[in-house]
């Protein structure tokens, strides 16, 4: 580890006390209308509310948005954790927040559940560039408030996409990178038309190479927004999304292949090797790659959204939503890798619903053949709420309905050899239905001019429906009740203290019916913190506690299509520190540093190994590293111009449960710098930014992800059973660029 990354890694990023409370007012798009806030105000919380949180504005991730998805420009938020299948921030992109998966992190959209309903993803390649129609998000760590949507089992975020601009402006974004990385984009607003309409768009593409072998991208994206305000009504609807095709790159690969012994004897280095779409003989020999070996989906998102001040007290919130998505994944499968690598002795035949026959006197069993596996599905539902606010309570009535319909199917769509079957017959055909009912009731109460309670409850109600193979039939349903409860204490005006417990429930998922953990899991979350607040330095530390029952940890299995299982495992806790701090040293100088440490255990873990059922007592919980430490350094030598560099460093971490050093994911760190420089003309062209970015600075070997496997072996050594352990790993760019223009009319 070079000593100019563990310099900046021991400083860290995080969002300051004051910038939290602070209302937007401007961005490049011109002044903004501060009503929209009230679209996600019934879900976000300020520091009145005992609850941890950042909050990340547009014109703080500006400056990186240049064509990687969200989560990574998240990247430096206090203890964040993010990949990229590809390995350079484009295409499929992934977050962990206090070591919990983003199938646990609950997303909305102005308020709107965004998480997949049925595998509880968040699948941010569906929504290219979705960054650049942003003006806000939240971050709120552990269980947070009561939102829409599955429960948070380890952090909340909510997007609030682009205020209503009251003056007109156009926009063209461009920016070019390393990996033949490319993005356009166009924005444009009519600004307020007769002081009440304005209607937005922006259009989008993205392409990348991809870091790892053939891990392209081609990604198109879309939004649209009419809204309609006066003094106390401001409704908004909104059209929005993409459509991506990314060539797969979901399957990692082994330690074996990123270095290995070569011919001469001496280490050779591939760690950009890409399994998928690898086609052979029948003697095992290559035959190149699938070129069409592809996800492909589309996603469509509609909103309409309505908010009516009452009264100086009341404030109504309604919104209308449906979204509908369909896509494949595309796959060569090779009957020789099928066979010889992956499934010895099986039938391949029989996985597609085929039986086998004889073609010229020899018994086919296996043949190479193409498949498509579908998704089709649609998502819609309401969200509302009604806020009271008087001087000393400010109460909130809320909740949402919403139902999941899901097609899942698969066809094949060539074979080498074919017994008659018609071609894109489909050879599974299952469906499912979720309904998500839930009611919440929060409130604020001052007590005087230190204290304020906090009370949060909500009843959720979960019924799903799903058939499959994998599945079998599944007819659950799930009540929950959430309460949560805390209050804050004002030392004084610079300082402010808050202790909260939470309770959270959460359904499973699809995969972890087909894994065979069908119980819902159950968390206790304790929030103790302090935030000072001065003019010029702000800091938050915060100590929790969370307490699961029956969680659903990470295996480090993955499935066929490369989604990561869960297991339940029982008693589990993390226990954590976090500080973060805005530190202004002059007008021309900011640091923002955070740092996490954290325990992370299952509790009395069992195990069976080598045949034979063991207690490996407290172990580390999976992807949970113990430290995480980000920093943000600006230097602004002019109003126009600012320099930052950022760092991030992440502790060792297991890929799996039971601390084995097969599973071990070593400590890394990355040191990014950014420079952004507004070349204000005022004339025709009004200005033009320009942004650039090194990622990964030092151009270390930086691994953040990977997966890990056991299996039992009775086959060497018959008698005998064999645990076996393995592993694979996602390498994530070295050295690598962005540089962009924005101009602005």
């Amino acid at each position: 580890m070079k000593p100019i990354v563990i310099l900046f890694a021991l400083i860290g990023f995080g969002t300051g006390l004051l910038a939290q409370d602070q209302q937007p007012t401007d961005s490049l798009e011109g002044k903004q209308v501060v009503l929209d806030e009230v679209f996600v105000s019934a879900v976000r919380v300020t520091n009145e509310t005992p609850v941890t949180f950042s909050n990340f504005k547009k014109d703080e991730f500006a400056p990186r948005n240049l064509g990687q998805d969200i989560p990574i420009l998240m990247n430096f938020l206090p203890s964040v954790v993010t990949t990229s299948d590809a390995g350079a921030g484009v295409g499929y992109t992934g977050i962990r927040v206090r070591g919990s998966d983003a199938t646990r992190v609950n997303v909305t959209i102005n308020g709107i559940p965004y998480n997949d309903a049925e595998s509880h993803g968040t699948f941010w390649v569906n929504m290219p560039d979705f960054a650049s129609s942003t003006e806000s998000l939240q971050l709120q760590r552990g269980v947070g408030t009561s939102t829409n949507g599955a429960g948070a089992f380890g952090a909340s975020l909510n997007l609030l996409t682009d205020a209503v601009s009251e003056e007109a402006y156009g926009q063209i974004s461009s920016s070019i990178g390393s990996f033949n990385t490319l993005r356009n984009n166009l924005k444009f607003s009519t600004g307020l038309l007769n002081d009440h309409v304005e209607i937005a768009g922006r259009l989008s593409r993205i392409t990348s190479d991809g870091y790892i072998d053939r891990a392209s991208s081609e990604l198109d994206a879309y939004f649209l927004q009419g809204a309609y305000k006066d003094d106390n009504t401001l409704i908004k609807a909104l059209l929005f999304g993409g459509h991506e095709i990314t060539y797969q790159s979901w399957y990692g690969f082994d330690a074996a292949t990123i270095t290995a012994i070569g011919e001469d004897g001496n280490i050779e280095t591939n760690r950009t090797f890409n399994i998928a779409g690898a086609r052979f003989d029948a003697i095992g020999n290559s035959e190149g790659f699938y070129e069409n070996q592809v996800d492909n989906y589309k996603q469509d998102h509609a909103q309409l959204l309505w908010n009516e001040q009452l009264s100086d007290a009341w404030n109504l919130n309604l919104a209308l939503h449906y979204t509908h998505g369909r896509g494949f994944f595309e796959e060569y499968v090779d009957d020789w890798y099928y066979t010889n690598v992956l499934f010895s002795g099986d039938s391949q035949l029989s996985f597609i619903g085929r039986e086998n026959f004889t073609l010229n006197g020899t018994e086919i069993t296996a043949t190479d053949y193409i498949r498509r596996r579908w998704l089709d599905n649609d998502f819609y539902g309401t969200v509302f709420s009604a806020i009271y606010s008087q001087e000393k309570l400010n109460l909130i009535l809320g909740g949402g309905w919403n139902q999941y319909e899901g097609d899942h199917f698969g066809e094949v769509i060539w074979t080498r050899f074919n017994n008659g079957n018609d071609l894109r017959e489909r050879y599974y055909d299952d469906s499912s239905k979720k309904t998500d009912l839930n009611l919440y009731a929060k409130a604020n109460y001052r007590l005087d001019s230190k204290w304020n309670l906090f009370g949060d409850l909500q009843y959720r109600t979960v019924g799903y429906q799903a058939n499959g193979n994998e599945t079998g039939l599944v007819d659950d349903t799930f009540n929950f009740f959430n309460p949560k409860a805390g209050l804050t204490y004002d030392l004084n005006r610079n300082n402010n203290f808050y202790l909260s417990y939470a309770v959270a429930n959460r359904e499973p998922n699809r995969n972890d019916y087909e894994n065979g953990s069908p119980k819902p899991e159950r968390l206790q979350d304790i929030e103790l913190g302090w935030r000072y607040v001065a003019p010029s330095f702000q800091v938050n530390t915060n100590l929790y506690y969370m307490r699961y029952k029956d969680q659903l940890v990470l295996t480090g299995e993955l499935n066929d299509v490369g989604a990561p299982l869960r297991a339940n495992v029982g008693d589990s806790y993390r226990l954590g520190l976090e500080v973060d701090a805005n530190i202004e040293f002059s007008n021309q100088f900011q640091w923002r540093p955070n740092v996490a440490v954290s325990d992370n255990r299952n509790i009395d873990f069992v195990f069976q190994r080598d045949g034979v059922l063991q207690n490996l007592g407290n172990t580390n919980i999976a992807y949970s590293p113990w430290l995480v430490i980000g920093n943000w350094f600006t230097y602004s030598p002019w109003e126009t111009l600012d320099i930052s560099f950022l760092s991030k460093y992440v502790g060792k971490q297991y890929m799996g449960n039971i601390d084995s050093d097969a599973s071990v994911l070593e400590a890394y760190s990355q040191l990014d710098f950014n420079v952004q420089y507004v070349w204000n003309i005022d004339a025709f062209i009004d200005s033009i930014t320009f942004s650039g970015m090194i990622n990964n600075v030092a151009n270390e070997d930086i691994i953040s992800n990977g997966y890990f496997y056991t299996f039992d072996d009775d086959f060497s050594d018959p008698g005998t059973i064999t645990t076996v352990e393995g592993a694979g790993y996602y390498p994530q760019a070295g050295r690598n660029f962005l540089l962009g223009a924005t101009i602005r009319f």
